[in-house]
């Protein structure tokens, strides 16, 4: 068996515009895929959208229509092949503050909403789009997907409630719906990162420090990981045709304390 080709097909890479999305999105163009950067940062989407042949739609992962503008977007260019869902946000917060206040519902609402109803939104439009497609082989592949969840589905820490129930909500879904797009040959797959050097931690010498201490908890190597050291991974879980229905810890073999 050979590994799927993705000449001449398109991608959509929801949060494409930074840290493993535009990690994602540099290898799956190198691939020989047209890809649609999907995301809210218009400057920095443009310009890798540009630089590597492809298109930015601006998307709010929650919105339907956004949803399917980007999935036409990249139909027009080319049988739908890969769905990388990396858009995500995180708002940390006890359930209950140091004065015994509970957190508003609505941070944990909308954590909820971006990261896991964002990420299912995309996913259930972009897969209607790659049924439509013609297969690559007998076996029927039509497309992959790759949802990124996080260790924080497994071992979040104090403050990550609404993060990790967003990821672990990613996490359950996996199996059911590579079950569901069976039937039309798209294969789902989950990534849960580690600690991944990607914008969230700032830049400059203080940022530095901070991620070189974070680090050390790492089992091995002693470091942050690299958004193009995730996006191997993602390439493999969409060129593999026997990869399905599975979540992958991609951490260093980190385990997160409570704190």
């Amino acid at each position: 068996m050979a590994r799927i080709d993705l000449n001449g097909s398109s991608s959509l890479v929801t949060g494409g515009a930074s840290g493993i999305g535009e990690a994602s999105a540099r290898q799956l163009a190198a691939a020989g895929s047209r890809v649609v950067i999907a995301d809210l940062n218009e400057e920095r989407g443009q310009a890798i959208a540009s630089e590597l042949g492809g298109l930015f739609v601006r998307c709010d992962v929650t919105s339907v229509e956004d949803a399917d503008t980007a999935v036409a977007a990249a139909s027009e260019m080319g049988p739908l092949r890969a769905l990388v869902n990396s858009a995500g946000l995180g708002h940390p917060g006890r359930t209950i503050n140091r004065d015994n206040e509970p957190m508003e519902l609505k941070h944990f609402e909308f954590v909820i909403r971006v990261n896991l109803i964002g990420s299912f939104n995309v996913l259930s439009r972009a897969a209607g789009a790659m049924a439509k497609t013609e297969p690559l082989d007998d076996d029927g592949q039509r497309g992959a997907v790759v949802n990124m969840a996080s260790v924080a589905a497994f071992d979040g820490q104090i403050g990550q409630a609404a993060y990790s129930a967003s990821k672990g909500g990613i996490v359950g879904m996996t199996l059911p719906v590579a079950r569901d797009l069976s039937a039309v040959g798209v294969r789902v797959n989950t990534i849960a990162p580690g600690l991944i050097d990607t914008p969230i931690y700032g830049e400059g010498e203080q940022s530095d420090a901070f991620k070189a201490h974070l680090g050390q908890s790492v089992l091995y190597p002693r470091r942050l990981g690299s958004g193009e050291e995730l996006a191997f991974m993602v390439m493999e879980l969409i060129t593999n045709p026997y990869m399905n229905a599975e979540v992958i810890r991609v951490d260093g073999g980190i385990r997160m304390p409570p704190k």
